[in-house]
């Protein structure tokens, strides 16, 4: 999430109707089907639905901060954000990471919450049949369990954690953040009615769904909903007053009207008590008159999804007019005083609003045509909706112009650089190192193509290839709609994830300095670049190996031997300890211990040491040519395996001589 992204609800405007009876004419050729031909017939191809299910799921999995559980499948993260909420006395550890940044924005992540309970609340059994239920009741919980930390009174709820500004100025894996993260609070002095209502609408969703399978967590959650919602009615005001921070990148644009209406909808879905629905109706009249429908919901804007439910509970034609306003400027067109508006359709058949995340409005619009269509009986429209919505979502997939997968880790040609730092992995704070993502995201929609459809997987896009929580959100819902329709006799993958490959995570690159019959001088950094996962270790250090064979020959031992250091970036350097004594093998051990050596920048994941192994009053009777550790060393810097690295006393990196 970048500064900005929120620009297009201030700008949003109708569509002109430029080029309007082409697009309808493409529409009638697009929409129109057979009587007899069934839907799995017509759309029926070689996406494996419930793989990409599966894989959106996990994307969630990827997004997790805080204490990981054992269960955690992904070997490139680990625990991260630990001490969150120690600067106010609160454990707000947990939820889930924004983006490809590392802020807890309260409202994206509460809005990504509700709508994934709600794809629960409609596509439970889709979820079961692919067996994958308990995989997403696990992610939504992740979510749930952090709202209720971050609930620390009626009145109190802790609406972000970190500085969008100091976390965007620093590009690393979030288990190693350097920047401290401040908690902001709305409370009933500075309140925040977007984020209270938000996370109440979670709660109260994620109370129905976990109701079957934990009826104890289930009321826990329904009781923090009541108490959240209650606070966002009576204390009203827009949460950026208070949480001043958010306001360059989660700005409420929007205002607070939608989520009370949003919140007291699940609220009533989930208690049945007429008070929330009256509540919700009431806030409908608060709502600006002219109600617009040449947008969709987004974590800012929730009313086009509550007008969907209130036209499903009320059945009030207002409600199902204008939600069909709605769907239709965004399927077929809306005719409109002898005029077709429509939205903007790139050549290749996306229904496109806008360029950041331009995807992640189209998911949004194609999650709420299933839905309606679900449920609208009129067979004609129903045909409609459902037909907009499995059409965007095979654009995501593959069919469009590129001819690619917009899912990192699926399908045909999928993005490899998405926007997002740990994926990425750098150990030098940059997007440029290393030049290739260390780990895949699986299953993250990234923001997506242009209005022509083009598009480059750049990792310097933030605007077309970062990924979010509340991009994959109604995405996942679609993908468990499709895996319903056609994903009969398809079936997630085994033993999936894969446990990445490690790479060399400690090591020495060293040179030769100098080198003749009384010393040599050698010139050693030491690395962490980490990933599986990214760690700080104060507890590094490394063994250079001698073979003093020829220095007892001639009379002399180990304690002749001077070891020196020229240039030093904190280590202590021992004398030379005996390792194999028949064999005369000695060595000296670089010590960094205290030292914080961490993938955080180009002179934080590294420390550098000069050191001279010298014979005793310039007497010529040094030879390098045998030692252990000089072994294949130049005059060039070189990783080697002959300088082993130890971690807290284990050996992490390289082989140590034959005894």
């Amino acid at each position: 999430m970048h500064i900005f992204e929120t620009r297009l609800i201030l700008f949003n405007t109708v569509q002109n109707t430029y080029g309007m009876t082409r697009r309808w004419s493409f529409f009638v050729q697009c929409f129109t089907f057979k009587k007899k031909e069934g839907v799995r017939s017509r759309y029926m191809s070689d996406y494996n639905y419930v793989e990409v299910l599966q894989k959106s799921i996990l994307f969630y999995e990827a997004q997790r901060s805080g204490k990981l559980p054992e269960s955690n499948r992904l070997n490139w993260r680990g625990d991260s954000g630990l001490e969150d909420g120690k600067d106010v006395g609160h454990d707000l550890t947990g939820g889930w990471y924004d983006a490809g940044d590392h802020v807890k924005f309260g409202l994206p992540m509460a809005y990504s919450a509700a709508v994934l309970a709600w794809t629960v609340y409609e596509y439970r059994e889709a979820y079961e049949e692919a067996e994958l239920l308990d995989d997403m009741l696990d992610q939504i919980k992740w979510a749930t369990d952090y709202f209720l930390k971050a609930h620390t009174g009626p009145n109190e709820f802790w609406a972000q954690v970190g500085d969008g500004n100091a976390d965007h100025g620093w590009w690393g894996p979030a288990e190693v953040m350097p920047m401290n993260r401040p908690a902001f609070k709305i409370d009933e002095h500075c309140p925040g009615t977007e984020v209270a209502a938000q996370t109440a609408a979670a709660l109260a969703a994620g109370s129905i769904i976990f109701k079957e399978t934990d009826a104890p967590y289930a009321a826990k959650l329904l009781t923090h909903a009541k108490q959240l919602y209650a606070f966002a009615d009576q204390y009203r005001g827009e949460y950026t007053d208070c949480v001043t921070n958010a306001q360059p990148f989660y700005n409420s644009w929007s205002g607070y009207i939608d989520e009370l209406i949003w919140g007291g909808i699940w609220l009533y879905l989930a208690t049945n008590d007429q008070t929330y629905l009256n509540k919700a109706l009431k806030a409908v009249e608060e709502w600006p008159k002219d109600w617009d429908y040449t947008f969709t919901m987004s974590w800012d804007n929730t009313f086009f999804a509550s007008q969907i439910l209130l036209a499903r509970i009320t059945k009030e034609k207002r409600f199902i007019e204008s939600t069909e306003r709605n769907l239709d400027y965004w399927s077929t067109g809306f005719v409109q005083n002898g005029k077709v508006e429509r939205i903007t359709y790139t050549p290749g058949g996306l229904a496109w609003l806008d360029q950041w995340g331009s995807l992640r409005y189209t998911a949004n619009a194609a999650f709420l045509a299933f839905v309606y269509a679900d449920w609208v009986s009129d067979q004609e429209k129903k045909n409609r909706y459902q037909t907009f919505a499995i059409r965007q979502t095979h654009y995501m997939l593959g069919d469009n112009p590129q001819n690619r997968s917009y899912v990192v880790g699926f399908g045909k040609n999928p993005p490899m650089h998405p926007h997002h730092r740990t994926a990425h992995g750098s150990w030098s704070n940059q997007l440029t190192t290393p030049s290739s993502h260390r780990h895949t995201l699986y299953g993250a929609l990234v923001g997506g193509p242009n209005a022509q459809d083009q598009y480059t997987d750049d990792i310097s896009d933030y605007v077309s290839n970062e990924v979010a929580t509340d991009y994959n959100a109604a995405f996942t819902g679609n993908v468990a709609k499709m895996a319903q329709l056609f994903g009969q006799g398809q079936s997630k993958l085994p033993n999936f994830p894969p446990k990445e490959k490690v790479e060399d995570e400690f090591f020495v690159e060293a040179a030769v300095m100098s080198n003749d019959t009384t010393s040599t001088q050698i010139k050693a950094i030491l690395y962490n670049r980490s990933g599986w996962p990214a760690r700080s270790s104060q507890s590094l250090s490394f063994r250079y190996y001698v073979n003093l064979s020829e220095i007892f020959a001639k009379g002399f031992t180990d304690k002749d031997i001077q070891v020196t250091a020229v240039y030093n970036e904190g280590a202590s350097l021992s004398s030379l300890t005996v390792y194999d004594a028949s064999s005369h093998i000695y060595f000296t051990e670089i010590d960094f211990t205290g030292v914080a050596i961490f993938p955080g920048g180009e002179s934080l994941h590294k420390k550098e040491i000069q050191f001279r192994l010298s014979a005793p009053n310039g007497a010529n009777i040094w030879d390098a040519s045998n030692d252990y550790s000089f072994q294949g060393l130049t005059s060039n810097m070189q990783k080697t395996a002959r300088i082993p690295v130890f971690d807290q006393g284990i050996l992490a990196f390289g082989t140590l001589p034959n005894k």
